[in-house]
């Protein structure tokens, strides 16, 4: 006799789709072993047979589960084939790294493009060094050397080194009969200190000498910077131009300085990433970049009021949202309240590292404005509104090289830096950037023009205005990834001339 079971195919009631949510799913028979009589089809509204390829994947000791997810179908309880144990799910193997790949494909291209530009750069500059050979006849404190890289360390890199390896001894000293502008002797104390603390801790730590921990130090903190400016001007222009603008960095006017053993580069680093800390609203990290970046050059001034600028409206936002809820502010750190008082912690963090400094050296010297004596009398460096810029000015424009400290080929590349900074701001104004940029870039320009000094070295002195890359940047987005590498090349090329050789064999840096 046939058995019933196996004679008569299963009927369509065994056969429903169990798709999630259909409402066939509340009449599909069950037995009491949890187990379905036939076998639905996994996709809604296909036909298929018992003998379809799934069919002998099939236990009867699946049941349809109530909550989310699909379920293979049972087999009919008299099916006697055998059944096959259901393939093993594939285990996802940790990524570990994931992290450090997402970095590298987020960033690498920015340091490659500035590690690559600015090698080039760099490379042109000590070729044309040791084509000279001017620096092996001059003194080794001015811009001499045995070897051209000796060039890096001289004029204000050997003040950090002496500073690293001796410390500070801060004194106003009257040179004897002076009766110009240099009535001081020179003193370490006119050069702060984060920068060559960190030439003694890189020395300790790496074995290299003072010259070598400098350089170090320089070349870490230029590839900091240049991601710094790439990610406060992607967030306004794009990645494309945060890329452009990493590659300014490296071919800017005064970009010389980055690979030498002078604190530009590490200002620059900290004062970029104090920006883009405020354009994050992470305020106490803000506060403490620019504490220490006023450690590291007194430019922070400006830095200081730009993120007091910039904390302003988001107190007052963020103290009128606490009124709205009825939640007057306090100081126990929660809700609102805490979320008003990170700006103004940062507010009073900032200036820390610039004032405690003045005042250190004020208080040794026996005069709390010792600092600035020091500056007008031994480098006749002091705020006049922009006289000895506006005496610069008119005097190239006639060829006349009557001025404080003239230096012909390198004033004409601080005139031409100027020029190009005016150009560029209101290009930048015109973007609406945070207000942090606009300040700090507004101020630092100020700083520099309306100081007098050795005019030449305002190529160097407007690094810090980086955001003065952005418009640029946002422009060169437009070019193909050839092109761009192209013209910024070609800038690497000339920089090695007009910001490297030309600020210490040609004048004053």
């Amino acid at each position: 006799m046939t058995d019933p079971h196996l004679a008569t195919p299963p009927s369509h009631e065994d056969n429903r789709a169990y798709t999630e949510g259909r409402p066939g799913d509340a009449n599909t028979p069950r037995t009491e072993a949890c187990s379905y009589g036939g076998q639905g089809p996994h996709t809604e509204g296909r036909p298929r047979d018992d003998n379809g390829p799934h069919a002998g994947s099939r236990s009867q000791d699946y049941c349809r589960p109530r909550g989310r997810g699909r379920s293979p179908a049972t087999r009919p309880p008299n099916d006697t084939a055998p059944a096959l144990a259901p393939s093993p799910t594939p285990v996802v193997a940790p990524r570990r790294w994931a992290w450090l790949r997402g970095a590298v494909e987020r960033y690498g291209p920015a340091l490659a493009l500035y590690g690559a530009l600015k090698l080039v750069g760099f490379c042109v500059f000590m070729y044309l060094l040791d084509s000279s050979g001017d620096f092996r006849r001059k003194n080794p404190r001015f811009g001499g050397g045995t070897h051209a890289w000796d060039v890096l360390a001289t004029w204000d890199g050997w003040w950090y080194q002496q500073i690293a390896a001796h410390g500070y001894h801060p004194a106003l000293v009257p040179v004897p009969g002076a009766t110009g502008l240099i009535t001081l002797e020179g003193n370490s104390a006119a050069f702060f200190p984060l920068y060559p603390a960190l030439m003694r801790l890189f020395s300790s730590c790496t074995g290299l000498g003072l010259f070598g921990a400098g350089l170090l130090v320089s070349v870490v903190a230029s590839f900091a910077a240049a991601l710094a400016v790439h990610a406060v001007t992607a967030r306004i222009g794009g990645r494309r131009a945060g890329l452009a603008a990493a590659g300014l960095w490296a071919v800017w006017p005064g970009s010389g300085m980055e690979w030498s053993v002078y604190s530009e580069s590490l200002y620059v680093a900290l004062a970029a990433w104090a920006c883009y800390a405020v354009m994050r609203h992470h305020w106490l990290t803000a506060g403490l970049l620019t504490c220490a970046a006023g450690l590291t050059r007194p430019t922070a001034t400006a830095l200081i009021a730009a993120l007091a600028v910039a904390a302003t409206p988001a107190v007052h936002r963020q103290w009128r949202e606490a009124r709205r809820r009825r939640r007057a502010p306090g100081l126990d750190g929660k809700g609102p309240p805490g979320i008003v008082l990170r700006p103004l912690a940062a507010v009073a963090i900032a200036p820390l590292g610039l004032f405690g400094y003045l005042g250190w050296v004020g208080y040794r010297m026996g005069d709390y404005r010792g600092y600035f004596k020091l500056q007008e009398g031994a480098w006749a460096h002091t705020f006049d509104y922009g006289k000895q810029t506006l005496d610069v000015f008119t005097s190239l424009a006639v060829g006349h090289y009557d001025y404080l400290s003239a230096s012909p080929y390198e004033d004409l590349i601080g005139v031409g830096t100027v020029l190009l900074a005016l150009f560029v701001l209101p290009l930048l104004l015109r973007l609406r950037p945070h207000p942090v940029l606009v300040v700090h870039t507004l101020l630092t320009i100020a700083l520099v023009l309306g100081s007098q000094q050795i005019f030449g070295n305002v190529s160097r002195y407007l690094l810090p205005a980086f955001p003065l890359f952005i418009p640029c940047a946002v422009g060169m987005r437009r070019l193909s990834a050839p092109v761009l590498c192209t013209v910024l090349g070609i800038a690497a090329i000339a920089s090695g001339s007009y910001a490297g050789y030309v600020l210490f064999e040609l004048g004053v840096p």
